[in-house]
């Protein structure tokens, strides 16, 4: 049956005759076929693209693109992703209504003629005479080799163009490599692979995609009519697509359905009974991409991919993975938990609505192996309104968020680096409530950063007076004890243990070093913080965060996945000592509202300067997770960060709304740790109560401490009252060796500094519980 196709080209019987002329030329190599001779027709072969055995001898059809699949660490069905929605199935699962039914309508010789049907070029050169058509002539063979070509051509839309022109050098192209596959192939192998090639309209390629999308079945399950309707939509998807033009593509359908009663696969009382019939659409609607991932797992969904797309493991160059990530075909196995990632949600939708201000984020990574469990935010993965694709819980390069700076969250780091260089738990420093001016400290490259007069912080609480332990420091976030103890540390010792962790900033840049380098200064991401903590309930150990467990191939075989690298970042003792201080953070300390009843819980807050930020980082010895809460977006006053306080500028007093409560200022206390217990509470479910390490602890020295609150002399190297109150005065207790603090200081920094100078620190920054 000849079919009128779209295209262009010459017009009128001259490209037809220019179109045998060409197969007279060539009818030595065209498997014996006759044609008559080329002085009778009067036809020449001049004008051809290119000499018929010029051609290559060889078609080589690449890999059909297909949906690939991503799957969580139970099975389950994350989404699925493609460049084109096409499932290769065996000619065995196909059913054989529609085998009849593409045959009978395309090419109702096809098991009679070889590659190339001579009766059917000549009924096409009589039919299309009059439009200069050469389309009808087309074999399902040359069908499938022009397919080829269009999936070769992927979305190259001048390569499209040139798979598909209407020009007699491209059929002779055509029909030579049809002779080859049809030699290579058979028959049968050509028609099943016509089948899993073509496209069906509505992003459907191939049966088994085809067939779920309007009828939401398989192809092996295709019924006459169902079969009738699809076969009829290959010679124009658009044209005849059911969805947008019903009543053409019911006509359609009756003529597919009368010619398969003419060839006498059907009768023709079955024949009209089928044509009675409705459509009988059943539609699913096209599911790509992350868009369409399910519990929320958008955002993982998306780190997925970018992980696949930028590591070396699955391609050499950015060009191998991502020409691979196109062809798909593969089933992705993730680290996501599907518990977990649900009971995240849950604790985020709890006490942040998605139409609030403010947003936020929780990742959660297992101990000992550097799995991603569940990741998630507020505000859902999408488009829309009260959405957004900013991934804030990862790096830069893998969800175009900055990071936030993480505050008194980077503590824990500072008292590890200490412990690896010999201080202890007891060690004590009068910690005045505030400091005036940071100490000089010298960065890695031997440079002294000077701090400016007024650069300097103070604690979150008045009564927040020394001296202090480091597990009572730990314990109520003291600022002025971190400062002095990093400048006896060095900042180096402590830059080097954030690498050993993991600790980088967001956007790829170095740690900024600087005296407020232990408030957490530095913008990084809840991955990063999660998987630094995670190393402290692993005992030291930490490995690198990774969200893909396997991945299968289009051919069934398994492809190699980036593997978690572990390293020992500090020594067990040093681990262990560390989480029976944070364990007391969580016990009586700033971090109360984390609390995990039955289970041993250990954690650190985390409140940035100007309440533009607040954390919560803590951990099981089985799990790990860090929530960050405040204004990615920048909707305050000149696109500047909302800030969780009402006393701030842009809040004129008002008390600051986020979910179901108000607050009058957020801290990690209050905002973040809240989520994370809820979070984590039924990730944890039905997990076996584990425990943690613990070493004996010093007593504080706050025993000593005069009921008053204030500062007692400290060995008698300077009077009391000086570095806390007003009034006159000694010069106080010395929190620093080599630093000499000024007499009757009174007053503590807000804010100033910045990147390569001392940092912003000040006011709340890192002080927060």
């Amino acid at each position: 049956m000849a079919h009128n196709r779209s295209g262009g080209g010459l017009t009128t019987a001259q490209q037809a005759a220019k179109f045998l002329g060409v197969s007279v030329l060539a009818g030595a190599v065209l498997a014996g076929i006759a044609l008559p001779a080329a002085g009778a027709l009067g036809l020449s072969a001049k004008g051809t693209a290119a000499g018929f055995d010029d051609l290559p001898g060889e078609l080589k059809a690449p890999p059909l693109s297909q949906a690939s699949k991503i799957l969580d660490a139970k099975g389950g069905l994350i989404a699925t992703v493609y460049s084109r929605d096409r499932t290769v199935v065996p000619i065995t699962a196909m059913s054989p209504n529609i085998l009849k039914a593409i045959v009978d309508i395309e090419d109702s010789r096809y098991y009679e003629h070889g590659a190339l049907d001579l009766k059917g070029i000549l009924r096409a050169l009589s039919n299309n005479a009059s439009d200069g058509g050469t389309q009808g002539a087309s074999t399902l063979t040359q069908q499938y080799v022009k397919n080829v070509f269009v999936e070769e051509a992927g979305d190259d839309a001048t390569k499209v163009a040139q798979a598909t022109q209407q020009t007699v050098g491209r059929k002779i192209k055509e029909m030579k490599y049809a002779i080859q596959v049809e030699k290579e192939l058979g028959k049968k192998k050509i028609l099943e692979n016509y089948l899993n090639i073509t496209f069906f309209g509505e992003q459907a390629y191939g049966i088994e995609a085809a067939s779920q999308r309007y009828f939401s079945t398989s192809s092996k399950n295709l019924t006459l009519t169902q079969a009738a309707l699809l076969a009829g939509m290959v010679q124009s998807p658009s044209r005849y697509d059911p969805i947008s033009n019903e009543q053409t593509a019911l006509t359609r359908r009756n003529t597919v359905l009368a010619r398969m009663a003419e060839l006498k696969d059907i009768t023709p009382a079955q024949a009209a009974a089928a044509q009675k019939a409705p459509l009988g659409l059943k539609v699913s609607a096209p599911k790509n991409g992350c868009i369409t991932a399910v519990n929320g797992a958008g955002f993982f969904c998306d780190y997925v991919r970018e992980t696949f797309l930028q590591n070396a493991t699955f391609g050499k160059t950015k060009t191998d993975r991502q020409k691979a990530w196109d062809i798909g075909g593969m089933t992705i196995r993730t680290t996501l938990d599907p518990k977990a990632q649900a009971s995240l949600l849950k604790g985020l939708g709890k006490h942040v609505y998605k139409s609030d201000n403010f947003v936020a984020a929780d990742t959660m990574v297992q101990p000992g192996t550097g799995k991603i469990v569940a990741m998630g935010q507020s505000k859902p993965y999408g488009f829309g309104k009260n959405q957004t694709q900013l991934n804030l819980s990862v790096d830069k390069n893998m969800g175009n968020s900055g990071g936030f700076q993480n505050g008194s969250t980077f503590k824990p780091i500072t008292a590890a680096a200490a412990l690896e260089a010999g201080f202890t738990p007891d060690k004590s420093y009068p910690s005045p409530n505030e400091l005036d001016t940071y100490p000089d400290v010298t960065t890695c490259g031997n440079k002294v950063v000077h701090a400016h007069s007024g650069e300097g912080t103070k604690n979150e609480m008045k009564s927040e007076v020394g001296p202090y332990a480091m597990p009572d420091a730990l314990k109520h976030s003291i600022n002025t004890y971190f400062v002095a103890l990093e400048a006896d540390v060095g900042l180096c010792p402590i830059i080097n243990m954030a690498s050993k962790l993991g600790f980088a900033r967001a956007d790829g840049k170095p740690l900024i070093q600087a005296a407020a380098l232990t408030l957490g200064v530095n913008e990084v991401s809840p991955l990063t913080v999660a998987s630094a903590y995670a190393a402290f309930a692993n005992r030291g150990v930490y490995c690198t965060p990774i969200a893909i467990q396997s991945v299968t191939g289009p051919n069934g075989k398994q492809i190699p996945v980036p593997k978690s690298i572990c390293s020992r970042a500090m020594s067990q003792n040093t681990a262990d000592t560390l989480n029976s201080m944070l364990k007391g953070v969580v016990d009586d300390g700033t971090g109360t509202a984390a609390d995990l009843p039955g289970r041993d819980t250990a954690g650190k807050t985390g409140t940035t300067d100007e309440r533009k930020d607040a954390w919560f980082a803590g951990y099981t010895p089985s799990l790990a997770s860090a929530v960050w809460l405040g204004d990615p977006f920048g909707k305050g006053v000149h696109g500047r960060r909302l800030s969780m306080y009402a006393g701030a500028d842009d809040n004129g007093g008002i008390r600051v709304k986020i979910g179901p409560k108000t607050f009058d200022k957020v801290e990690g206390a209050t905002g973040p740790a809240p989520i994370w217990r809820d979070a984590m509470v039924g990730a944890l479910e039905g997990t076996p109560n584990e425990h943690f390490v613990t070493v004996e602890l010093p007593d504080s020295p706050q025993k000593n401490q005069p009921p008053d609150g204030t500062q007692p002399p400290d060995d008698g190297k300077g009077g009391a009252g000086g570095a806390t109150t007003a009034g006159a005065g000694g010069a106080g207790p010395n929190p620093f060796p080599s630093f000499t603090i000024p007499p009757g200081l009174t007053t503590g920094g807000n804010g100033g500094g910045g990147t390569g100078g001392n940092g912003r620190a000040g006011g709340t920054t890192g002080g927060g519980p």
